[in-house]
């Protein structure tokens, strides 16, 4: 018999059966033998739980320290990625899987089990069910012994929180005691969830998520009746029905669940049986491993969170992942494969692969190699060449000399030990050629190369007690995959700098900033969209370069569209040369496959207004080739040309009537004349025998003022207009 409802319906029974006896037989009515032993019985057990109740309370009311919760939450750190998906899950310091999981968080059939098997008036009573101690006290009473506990959930999480091996009177009056204050103290809800976190599933497995997981390779949000049904009736007994040690005690508690389901009527009978006929499964799977090195880093960077949100989106994370994977067993031994992708818009990092596997020892899998200081070889060309037209030193139609040079001691070289004599800035970037991006950084300057990548957020390493030179050009620097996706992003952003982040539950200041003139930067993403594509490839639709170091010891290709930015590293992860490790070759197919995978967007970027479309024949005449006869040195001389006005950072009010405004004077001091000025990229005018010029805003905001003498010496401000 269980609980009243069931004593009620005999009684009411068997007292209709013995009038009807005693109408026929004229004798005295009176109640059968067993019926009054087993109600005796129950009515027993219920003064005995109601003594024990009052006792222990008044007992352990003084006796009992404070409630100690701190061990019940310690939970298992989780990263999870952008939409609340599990990348990856950590144990506890004690080695045990218990993750945390909400009410929300797990399916409904398996509270509905859980309830009418373990707990069936958990929401209505308030800690302790008088009734079902009551029967516990009975079978005590009559056995001598602990037959049945009689607990609630609530009872049970006080068992979890402060456990006790044996199963005593006392131990289970403190457990009685502990509910109550739980119940006091914590919503149903919350009881509910500390139950779901903390119920023993074998071995180092506790809560359902982690049971989940490890059973059925899923979240508990999404279980068949069977699975819900089995992870009901292990808490009962985690190591004797463990299913991957004994699947078939697994499957015949669990088909007890179902039959107390089905008698309940809780769900249809047809998939109930249907349930029954599920197999159980006979060993545990590997919990989720994504992001792995990026994972570590986030919980060693916070140990004091146990839930970690990150940017990365799972299923582009995985894409990637598997892509890196496939690729380096393609190319060989002891090469790995690393990738970031960036969300252009927003510099959230969607994907961060560290190395082809994290479980690959003799590829130092574990490595996050992201973060690696390596040689970019050209992968630095396209600011070279951005910068360069910035300044006005070129454009790219310009024409440059691709021909044997020397500057000082240093000699550079094309890739394939030829020139080609005469070609324009265009076909130099797309063709990677090193002679002619040499030229652009002597005239540029390697500090201000190199300190306008470092305002770009890069971390830039050069050799011990070297200081820059035009090498820095070709790949002598050190430079991380990262901060490549960074400084890439900003050509993709139309020359905005905006931070990368991993995290989404933190704020940080993720405002932009100018980091390269827009025009210049729009010339550099045409330019590289018509680079020749790799074999796998078409051409025209992405904007990339490759690189590749000194050595063969680094393979990069970095490619953007309008929406992500995708950058790719391929090498040793102990840095060893790798003959034959191109960045054409190696990297270049791999970016091509991420972004097909990924999704590429195929439409160009918006050309700016103020671009100057023109032929080389047609350039102003500064602009249509550099100077070959100025003797090469680290950068040509400076003829002393300075723009007198508008400063550099000033800040300037135009009046304005109906959409005109002022004209703005520029003056210029020093330099051999003929002047060139340029505005954000364009000529104002033919070349000038004065040191001033003026024109007329186009509107309000950031706007780069350049001027050029007939040396190609030049300088440049940037002011802002309001």
């Amino acid at each position: 018999m269980n609980g009243p409802t069931s004593l009620w319906r005999l009684l009411r029974a068997k007292t209709a059966q013995n009038l009807v006896q005693n109408d026929l037989a004229g004798s005295n009515f009176a109640l059968p033998a067993v019926f009054l032993s087993r109600f005796w019985w129950f009515c027993a057990g219920i003064l005995l739980a109601f003594g024990l109740i009052s006792g222990g309370l008044a007992y352990f009311t003084t006796r009992l320290p404070p409630l100690d919760l701190s061990a019940a939450q310690q939970l298992s750190p989780v990263v999870l990625d952008r939409s609340g998906q599990l990348l990856r899950p950590f144990t506890t310091p004690d080695g045990r899987w218990r993750l945390p999981v909400a009410v929300k968080d797990v399916d409904d059939h398996y509270l509905k089990l859980l309830f009418s098997y373990e707990d069936r008036h958990f929401y209505t009573h308030h800690g302790v069910d008088p009734l079902a101690l009551g029967r516990a006290s009975a079978q005590l009473l009559r056995h001598g012994r602990i037959v049945s506990g009689g607990s609630t959930l609530t009872m049970q999480v006080a068992r979890l929180i402060e456990p006790r091996s044996e199963r005593s009177l006392s131990a289970k009056l403190r457990q009685i005691f502990r509910a109550f204050e739980l119940e006091n103290r914590f919503s149903k809800s919350e009881i509910l969830q500390y139950y779901l976190e903390l119920a023993p599933f074998g071995g180092n497995l506790e809560g359902v998520r982690a049971a989940s997981l490890a059973y059925f390779g899923k979240e508990p949000k999404h279980l068949s009746l069977g699975e819900a049904a089995l992870l009901v009736t292990l808490p009962q007994s985690p190591e004797a029905r463990r299913p991957d040690h004994s699947a078939a005690l697994a499957k015949k508690a669990r088909d007890r669940v179902l039959a107390r389901a089905l008698a309940l009527g809780l769900f249809p009978a047809e998939d109930l049986r249907a349930a029954m006929r599920e197999s159980v499964p006979t060993g545990r799977k590997y919990f989720p491993s994504l992001a792995p090195q990026v994972a570590e880093n986030a919980v060693k960077e916070r140990p004091d969170r146990k839930v970690h949100h990150l940017t990365l989106d799972l299923r582009l994370q995985q894409q990637l992942e598997t892509l890196a994977h496939e690729r380096a067993a393609a190319l060989g031994p002891n090469l790995s494969v690393a990738m970031v992708l960036v969300n252009n818009a927003s510099g959230e990092i969607l994907a961060s692969v560290g190395g082809a596997d994290y479980f690959w020892h003799d590829r130092a899998g574990s490595l996050d190699l992201t973060k690696a200081i390596r040689s970019p070889g050209s992968a630095l060309k396209p600011f070279i060449y951005a910068l360069s037209f910035e300044q006005g030193l070129a454009h790219p139609e310009t024409i440059l000399e691709d021909r044997p040079s020397r500057y000082g001691l240093y000699v550079p070289e094309n890739f394939d030990l030829t020139f080609q004599g005469t070609v324009t800035a265009r076909h130099a970037l797309q063709m990677s050629l090193n002679v002619p991006a040499i030229d652009l950084l002597s005239n540029l300057g390697p500090e201000k190369f190199l300190s306008r990548l470092r305002l770009g957020g890069a971390d830039i390493v050069l050799p011990k007690d070297s200081a820059p030179g035009l090498s820095v050009g070709l790949g002598g620097l050190g430079i991380t995959l990262q901060d490549m996706a960074r400084l890439y992003t900003g050509l993709a952003r139309g020359g905005e700098i905006i931070p990368l982040t991993l995290r989404l539950d933190e704020t940080i200041a993720r405002d932009s900033r100018p980091f390269i003139d827009p025009v210049s930067v729009w010339y550099v993403n045409d330019i590289l969209r018509g680079a020749p594509p790799p074999n796998n490839a078409l051409g025209g639709q992405l904007s990339f370069k490759t690189g590749t170091s000194y050595g063969y010891r680094d393979a990069w290709a970095i490619g953007y569209d309008r929406k992500h930015t995708l950058a790719v590293w391929v090498g040793r992860p102990d840095g060893a040369p790798v003959p034959g490790l191109i960045g054409r070759i190696a990297a270049a197919p791999v970016l091509f496959d991420g972004f097909f995978r990924i999704g590429l967007d195929p439409e160009p970027f918006p050309q700016p207004k103020n671009a100057l479309i023109a032929t080389s024949a047609s350039l102003p005449p500064p602009l249509r080739h550099t100077r070959s006869d100025v003797p090469k040195s680290t950068f040509l001389a400076s003829s002393g040309l300075k723009i007198a006005f508008p400063p550099d950072g000033a800040r300037l009010d135009l009046r304005s009537s109906g959409e005109s405004v002022d004209e703005l004077v520029l003056k210029a001091q020093g330099g051999i004349l003929p002047l060139t000025w340029l505005v954000d990229g364009k000529p104002l005018a033919l070349a000038d025998l004065r040191r001033q010029a003026s024109y007329t805003p186009q509107g309000r905001g950031f706007s780069t003022i350049m001027v050029q003498d007939s040396t190609g010496a030049s300088d440049s401000v940037t002011i802002r207009l309001q």
